[in-house]
């Protein structure tokens, strides 16, 4: 089990910081960032300085600076390899859909 110290908000705040130092890492002003995504000036800047911004949006900006595929990793079920026993992998089953 892994334990997470951070609030949603220091995540969202965390991720727009990323961002910001990958925009600048390769080199885009804002205006062109916001051009290659395809997202407003107003809602880049928004996310830079708050972390708040769409999920849509997000998309479009991770996908502007190649960092797309790092959310295609959030919510995998863990890989067969990382459980310690075939008994722990075997009760794992896979679930349709969630109880009440």
């Amino acid at each position: 089990m892994t334990f997470i110290f951070f609030t949603p908000h220091e995540v969202m705040v965390r991720i727009a910081a990323s961002a910001r130092e990958k925009r600048l890492f390769l080199n885009f002003t804002q205006q062109s960032l916001a051009g290659r995504s395809g997202v407003s000036l107003g809602v880049l800047k928004k996310f830079e300085r708050t972390g708040e911004i769409a999920f849509y949006s997000l998309l479009k900006i991770a996908f502007a600076l190649d960092s797309l595929a790092e959310f295609m990793a959030l919510f995998q079920a863990k890989s067969p390899e990382s459980y310690s026993t075939l008994n722990e992998l075997l009760k794992q089953k896979k679930r349709k859909r969630g109880r009440r």
